[in-house]
C-alpha cells in the first residue's frame, strides 16, 4: 500500500508530539493516521502551516533534522509526504485460519486473452493487488485468503450449477492454469478457498444426464442404484411434490428446489458421500485451503439438524483430509438460526447479521445508535461459542448476492459511510471477507448480473484486462472513479481499505480477539452512545481498544478510566492506528481524544 499523500510534521515541545497539524500526542506514542491531510492537500490547505501557527512556534526545521530530513523544503518542492508513525509498525501475520479474503468472481475479474471474459490467467495476474507477498511493499491490499466463486465447469456465467466435480470451466483456462494460480497465491501466502455447491449439481452434469438415460431404458421395470449408482445420488420420484419436474418420457420427477436445471442430490446416498470425499480430497491434494460451501441451509430444506448431521460429516472429512483447512458455510439465516450450525463444527458461518443494506452496520451508520453495533459484536462469543468454542466469525459486509454497499448510503456524507462500513467489518473478530470492488466502491444493485459488474480497474472499459461482465447485465454507473484514478489519491475509498487492513495485519488482536463493549467510566454519556462505540479486543495476553464515530459529529473523549494492558489509558498508551474520512484529523494527548465524525482509533 501507498503512503499516499499524508503529512506528519512532528514538533517537540515539553515532550509533546504534535500530530500532523490536528493538535497533540503524547511523548513516545505514535502520532494518529494523517489521512486527513491528504484531503487538506487535495483542497489546498497547507498543512504545514497551519500545524506551525497552532503550536504558536516553528518546529518544523526542528523535527525535520530530527527525523533526518529538512520538512518545510520538501514541503514547498512537493516532495512526499511523511508516514504517519503508526504506518511503520511490522506487520503481524499469523499463519492460520483467521483470515482477511477477497472473494472473487472469476467471470468479471479480469480478461487476459480479450475475449470480454475473466479468467485464470487475469487473475494470476492481478495477484500483486491482492497480495505481492512482501511485507515491506504498501502497494497491495494486504488479503491474505481468496474465496473464489464457482471454476467448475458449467452452462452458466455464474457457475453455481457444476457439470463436472474435477475440471475447470474452459472459459476461466485449463487445469494447469489452475494449478499455477495456487502456485502464485502459496509464493504470497495467499489461502485459497473454492465454491464447493453440494445442494445440486448441473442437468448437464454426467451423473444426472446418465441417470435419466438409465429410467427412460427402464420400460417399467423398477430402477436399481446397483445398476446405475446415479440414480441414488438425486431425489427421483413417481410422485410430483412442490419443486418436482419430470424426466422427460417417463414418469418419473425428480427435485430442483432452486431451478429445473439444477437437480437437488440425495445427501444421505452412501456412494454420493463417497464421490464427495474423493472431490475434496482431489482438491487439497491439489493445494486448495479448503472450500466456501453453498447453501448449507437447503441441503435438507426446512430441516436443520439433518444440515447440521451433514455439516458434521464433510467437516470430519475434510479435517481428516487436510487437519488446516478452511470451512466457511453460507446459511442466510437469522442469528439465532445460523448459530445453530457451529455445533457441527465447521470453522465458520457467514455473519449474516451485519451485512447487506438491513444489516447492524448500515443501520448504525444510517443513524442508529452505535452501541447497537458494540453489543452485537461483544455478544458473539456467547451466542456462537455455546454451539461450538472454537468458532472463528466470518463477518462479510457484502457478497455476490447482495446490492452493492455504496448504493447504502446517500447524500454529503455518503462517502464517508462507504468508508466507516469498511472499518466495522473488517474490525470484526474472525475471518473477514472483502467482495470485490468493495475497496473502489463499486455500485450494482438489482438482479444478479449487476452485483457482479466488471471490476473497475479502469473508467475506460476497452482497457486491458477490462470484462464486458455478465450479458444481461445493466448499464451501472458508478459512483466512485476507478482504481487508476483512486490509487493516485490518497483520501479515496481504495488507499482507506488499504490501511484497515494493514491495521488489521498489524494487530493480531482484532482479528484473533475476545470482543468486549466497553461502558465502564465516564466517557461514554448516553447521548455519546448514539454515535461513539469502544470495544477491546484481547488475545494472548495482549488488548487493544477500538473507538468508532459512527456519526457526522466530532467527539470529545476521557478515555483515562479505561484500563488497558494493566494500565488506565495515558501518556504511554501506543496508537496502533488512526482512520478519518474528512479532512479533520484525530487528537490524542494523555489519555484524551478528539476524533471527527466517522474515524475510528486504535490504541494498545
Amino acid at each position: 500500500m501507498k503512503c499516499g499523500n499524508i503529512r506528519v510534521l512532528a514538533g517537540i515541545m515539553a515532550a509533546v508530539l504534535l500530530l500532523s497539524g490536528c493538535g497533540t500526542g503524547n511523548s513516545g506514542t505514535a502520532p494518529s493516521d494523517a489521512s486527513a491531510s491528504a484531503g487538506e492537500q487535495a483542497a489546498g490547505v497547507d498543512t504545514a502551516d497551519s500545524a506551525a501557527e497552532g503550536a504558536a512556534q516553528d518546529e518544523n526545521a526542528d523535527a525535520a533534522d530530527a527525523a533526518g530530513q529538512d520538512e518545510n523544503a520538501d514541503a514547498a518542492q512537493g516532495a512526499a509526504p511523511v508516514r504517519a508513525a503508526w504506518e511503520d509498525n511490522p506487520l503481524q501475520i499469523i499463519d492460520d485460519n483467521y483470515r482477511t479474503y477477497f472473494e472473487v468472481f472469476v467471470y468479471s475479474f479480469c480478461d487476459s486473452d480479450g475475449d470480454g471474459v475473466g479468467d485464470l490467467q487475469g487473475l494470476i495476474s492481478k495477484l500483486d493487488y491482492i497480495n505481492d507477498g512482501d511485507d515491506t511493499t504498501d502497494t497491495d491490499l494486504g488479503c491474505n485468503g481468496i474465496w473464489l466463486m464457482p471454476v467448475n465447469p458449467s452452462p452458466t456465467y455464474h457457475k453455481y450449477d457444476v457439470a463436472d466435480y474435477y475440471g475447470i470451466d474452459e472459459e476461466y483456462g485449463t487445469l494447469e492454469d489452475f494449478q499455477t494460480f495456487l502456485s502464485e497465491c502459496d509464493k504470497r501466502g495467499i489461502k485459497v478457498i473454492m465454491d464447493l455447491v453440494l445442494n445440486h449439481s448441473s442437468s448437464q452434469n454426467p451423473w444426472f444426464q446418465e441417470a435419466c438415460t438409465y429410467l427412460k431404458g427402464l420400460g417399467g421395470a423398477e430402477p436399481d442404484a446397483a445398476d446405475c449408482p446415479y440414480f441414488d445420488y438425486y431425489h427421483f420420484s413417481k410422485e410430483q411434490g412442490g419443486g418436482f419436474y419430470a424426466v422427460e418420457g417417463t414418469d418419473w420427477y425428480y427435485e430442483a428446489q432452486f431451478w429445473s436445471e439444477m437437480p437437488d442430490f440425495n445427501l444421505d446416498c452412501e456412494a454420493l458421500r463417497t464421490e464427495i470425499a474423493e472431490i475434496t480430497k482431489y482438491w487439497l491434494d491439489m493445494g486448495v485451503g479448503g472450500f466456501r460451501l453453498d447453501a448449507v441451509k437447503e441441503y435438507y430444506s426446512g430441516a436443520p439438524q439433518s444440515n447440521i448431521a451433514f455439516l458434521s460429516w464433510l467437516t470430519d472429512t475434510v479435517k481428516s483430509q487436510k487437519a488446516d483447512a478452511y470451512l466457511v458455510g453460507e446459511a442466510w439465516l437469522d442469528m439465532a438460526d445460523y448459530a445453530q450450525y457451529y455445533e457441527s463444527g465447521i470453522d465458520s458461518i457467514f455473519d449474516f447479521a451485519f451485512a447487506d443494506k438491513d444489516g447492524i452496520i448500515a443501520k448504525v451508520l444510517n443513524g442508529g445508535s452505535a452501541a447497537k453495533y458494540g453489543v452485537a459484536v461483544s455478544s458473539l462469543e456467547e451466542t456462537f461459542g455455546a454451539y461450538n468454542e472454537n468458532y472463528i466469525d466470518a463477518p462479510f459486509y457484502t457478497n455476490h448476492d447482495m446490492g452493492r454497499s455504496a448504493g447504502y448510503y446517500a447524500g454529503e456524507e455518503s462517502a464517508a459511510q462507504t468508508k466507516m462500513a469498511a472499518a466495522m467489518n473488517l474490525f470484526m473478530s474472525g475471518s473477514a471477507f472483502v467482495y470485490y470492488g468493495e475497496e473502489l466502491g463499486m455500485k450494482g444493485a438489482g438482479k444478479d448480473e449487476n452485483k457482479r459488474a466488471p471490476m473497475y480497474w479502469s473508467m475506460n472499459p476497452d482497457a486491458a484486462g477490462m470484462c464486458d461482465g455478465p450479458k444481461d447485465m445493466d448499464a451501472v454507473k458508478m459512483k466512485f472513479e476507478s482504481l487508476e484514478e483512486q490509487e493516485k489519491d490518497a483520501a479515496s475509498v481504495y488507499q482507506f481499505y488499504k490501511k484497515v487492513i494493514k491495521i488489521r495485519n498489524q494487530n493480531p488482536e482484532i482479528a484473533r480477539g475476545k470482543a468486549e463493549y466497553v461502558v465502564t467510566g465516564d466517557f461514554l454519556t448516553e447521548e455519546k452512545k448514539e454515535s461513539v462505540c469502544a470495544i477491546k479486543k484481547t488475545y494472548d495476553g495482549s488488548e487493544v481498544l477500538l473507538i468508532f464515530v459512527t456519526g457526522a459529529g466530532a467527539q470529545e473523549l476521557d478515555l483515562t478510566g479505561i484500563t488497558l494492558n494493566g494500565k488506565n489509558i495515558g501518556a504511554d498508551t501506543e496508537i496502533r492506528g488512526a482512520l478519518v474520512t474528512g479532512t479533520e484529523e484525530i487528537s490524542f494527548t494523555d489519555g484524551k481524544a478528539v476524533l471527527p465524525g466517522y474515524s475510528v482509533l486504535v490504541l494498545k
